[in-house]
């Protein structure tokens, strides 16, 4: 009995000591966001009703911070529908038809894409990739030029939306092959021997069992992608020749600025009153990152709930 009962205490203290030590982590993570909320808010409130002097060419806040918000829902929706295909195919590769001897090094350097810094796929992006993509914008003007996206006329530097897209593909790739990766993984292994065993194919296997068993992983993972290229702020400002303009256009010289490339471009030589708007700015862009983040939780646990029932 006192053996036993000696066992059983440094385990139950054990067990307390990591629970509070995980409240403790979340509530720091809630107190952070928190104060960065108040920061933004406290020091960008001057900013919507700053002189209109300070807003041009637009006139009001509002007007201000519409084309930014614009720009940055474009590219990181662009970036999205190039690196979603690519993630979810790679995923799939490593997880169900590449051999151990091939997968595993296709997951390393799947992993360490993402510890690239952003300025280096800025720099890649700014010089190599945008003269390399020139003559498909070329193809893509002559083609289909009749679509708002490719109506032109094609940039002579190749530093257009489209390029912008491409770079924020391959820096959010990683996150959506890693997670749905794991995913994928996790699909019960009985279920694929049963769905073989009634004779299907290994697609067909993979359609009925791992896709739905991983539906909400993979909308989590698109949605932390989405939130990464929303808030990319060096990869854009370096490769994207901005103006505080609205239009679909990918591959001309007039493309949308986003607000984490606006306020990296314009901070450090903004008056008070400008930096007060950019701080607004960076309010706005916390408020929608924070509401894609929540619609990918709900997406997510909505999904786990059908899958339990």
């Amino acid at each position: 009995m006192s053996a036993t009962a000696s066992q059983k205490v440094p385990r139950a203290v054990g067990d307390r000591i990591f629970s509070g030590a995980a409240l403790a982590a979340g509530l720091f993570i809630m107190l952070a966001l928190a104060g960065v909320f108040f920061f933004l808010a406290l020091e960008g409130w001057p900013g919507l009703s700053a002189p209109e002097l300070i807003y041009r060419p637009a006139t009001d806040f509002w007007s201000y911070v519409g084309p930014l918000v614009f720009g940055t829902t474009l590219a990181a929706v662009l970036a999205l529908v190039i690196a979603l295909p690519f993630a979810i195919g790679i995923a799939l590769f490593i997880s169900h038809y590449a051999p151990r001897r091939l997968a595993t090094p296709i997951g390393y350097v799947i992993d360490l894409l993402a510890a690239v810094p952003s300025v280096v796929y800025g720099l890649w992006g700014g010089k190599a990739l945008s003269q390399a993509i020139l003559p498909v914008q070329g193809w893509f003007y002559d083609h289909l030029g009749f679509l708002p996206f490719f109506k032109g006329p094609p940039s002579a530097t190749g530093r257009t939306m489209l390029t912008a897209g491409v770079v924020l593909a391959i820096m959010i790739l990683p996150i959506i092959t890693a997670i749905s990766r794991e995913v994928f993984a996790q699909t019960p292994r009985l279920h694929q021997e049963a769905a073989l065993a009634l004779g299907a194919t290994r697609w067909e296997m993979v359609r009925m069992t791992v896709f739905p068993y991983g539906r909400s992983g993979v909308v989590s993972a698109v949605m932390l992608g989405l939130g990464r290229a929303l808030g990319e702020t060096m990869a854009v400002a370096m490769v994207l020749s901005a103006s505080p303009v609205v239009t679909l256009n990918l591959i001309s010289t007039t493309n949308p600025a986003t607000i984490a490339s606006n306020i990296a471009s314009s901070y450090k030589e903004a008056t008070p009153d400008k930096q007060a708007v950019l701080i607004a700015t960076g309010l706005v862009l916390f408020a929608f990152t924070f509401a894609v983040n929540f619609l990918a939780r709900w997406v997510a646990g909505r999904g786990e709930r059908r899958l339990n029932r």
